[in-house]
């Protein structure tokens, strides 16, 4: 989806996401964990804010295919659009399936897939750089002459079909759409790390590609679902949840003998490995025992405190993307470091890392001089806006000194990790 269709989304998809809570505390089933959801949407915005930066390549490579090498000439119709949607579905079945089956993309991907959760937030929870290794897969696309706008609608119609399918709430629909379409159900058990369930049901809005491809299976009522992934994160550091698998990639290469079987290890399946090699590698596991949900007992002042910090990372990242193609590559550069240390930081409170209490003031006071500088070059009531900037970077700065002082005066023997 481009900035502007998810700009006009945002509020959807927040209402959805209290809409799903509120029905859960009714039906007494607990949904949401504060430090998972604002973990899922801190992963979604900065897809967001990196979608910026590679959509100009991405866009530009769709165009100049389009423009010069289609092959038909497609009308921009609502059959066209139905068209491109069934087609571009089924791309993306194959591209979702290498992202589980190949190495490569599967450390991209498994960014989606590590919420041990399973509610609409983790809808939101993208990867940062699966859309970059995988979008080749749709340029056939262009190639057959489906203009930009048909392709825009279909990947939009392709978010939204998405994001509905990520609850539990929802139990079986009628039997006819359960054949055709993916739903709760379905996705449920492709979010599984139960062994049983493990790379099934890749459809984005159709199963029936998995059944054709053999890679379906049916949700099965005797068998509690653990979410999550089989070798678990446990950390909410936004950053770390996309680079992690390549690291443990990494590492794992290095008691490879021979470069080819170093360079196999990108292209294999996860849990690959040479016949010289003794499979113990945490990162390959498959299934687990006596799972335990990752978490973390931070006190409520630090819980709040990191709650508002996300909505106004929230609110200077719509702020962003409305901007994003009016101001200079500098300043794109300059917020998106602030938007990343912000994730950083929000991450470290949640799991109670000492380098937050120093790193915290120097987040506010670039921040602080980020704005007044930027508004100076750009704006003309620049005094008015450094007031009001001032003011709330002031006030931000002094309740976290409170935080600060609270804390180390009652509640300073809680073990902070380093």
């Amino acid at each position: 989806m481009q900035p502007a269709y998810i700009l006009i989304a945002i509020p959807f998809f927040l209402l959805s996401l209290v809409l799903e809570y509120l029905l859960g505390k009714r039906k007494n089933i607990k949904l949401y964990r504060l430090n998972d959801t604002v973990n899922n949407l801190l992963v979604g915005i900065g897809q967001q804010v990196c979608n910026l930066f590679n959509k100009a390549f991405l866009f530009g490579l769709f165009i100049l295919i389009y423009s010069n090498f289609r092959v038909f000439e497609i009308p921009s119709t609502w059959w066209s659009i139905l068209l491109c949607v069934v087609l571009y579905d089924f791309v993306f079945y194959w591209a979702h399936r290498w992202g589980h089956e190949v190495n490569l993309f599967w450390g991209a991907h498994v960014v989606h897939h590590q919420s041990e959760e399973y509610n609409l937030s983790v809808a939101l929870r993208q990867s940062w750089f699966h859309n970059l290794l995988a979008f080749f897969l749709f340029l056939p696309l262009p190639l057959l002459g489906f203009p930009p706008l048909v392709f825009g609608a279909a990947a939009a119609i392709q978010t939204i079909g998405q994001f509905w399918i990520h609850t539990k709430l929802v139990n079986r629909l009628p039997k006819f759409l359960e054949y055709v379409l993916n739903t709760p159900s379905h996705h449920r058990v492709h979010h599984s790390s139960n062994a049983q369930y493990l790379d099934k049901n890749y459809g984005g809005i159709f199963i029936v590609w998995d059944r054709m491809f053999g890679t379906f299976k049916q949700e099965e009522a005797q068998f509690e679902i653990t979410y999550g992934i089989t070798t678990q994160l446990k950390s909410w550091n936004p950053i770390w949840a996309n680079i992690h698998y390549y690291v443990e990639l990494w590492n794992i290469s290095k008691s490879f003998s021979a470069f080819k079987d170093k360079f196999k290890l990108l292209f294999a399946r996860p849990g690959w490995l040479p016949e010289n090699v003794i499979a113990n590698n945490s990162a390959m596991e498959k299934g687990k025992e006596n799972f335990v949900k990752y978490d973390s007992d931070v006190h409520t002042n630090l819980r709040w405190y990191a709650a508002i910090q996300f909505v106004v990372a929230l609110l200077g990242s719509v702020a962003f993307m409305y901007h994003f193609d009016t101001i200079s590559t500098f300043y794109k550069c300059a917020f998106a470091s602030v938007i990343f240390t912000s994730m950083l930081i929000i991450g470290g409170i949640f799991e109670q890392k000492k380098w937050i209490w120093i790193a915290e003031y120097f987040r506010l006071a670039v921040v602080l001089l980020s704005l007044n500088t930027f508004y100076w070059y750009w704006y003309v009531d620049w005094f008015g806006i450094m007031l009001l900037s001032s003011l709330v970077a002031g006030i931000t700065c002094m309740v976290w000194l409170a935080v600060h002082y609270i804390l180390n005066k009652e509640y300073y023997k809680l073990n902070f990790e380093v």
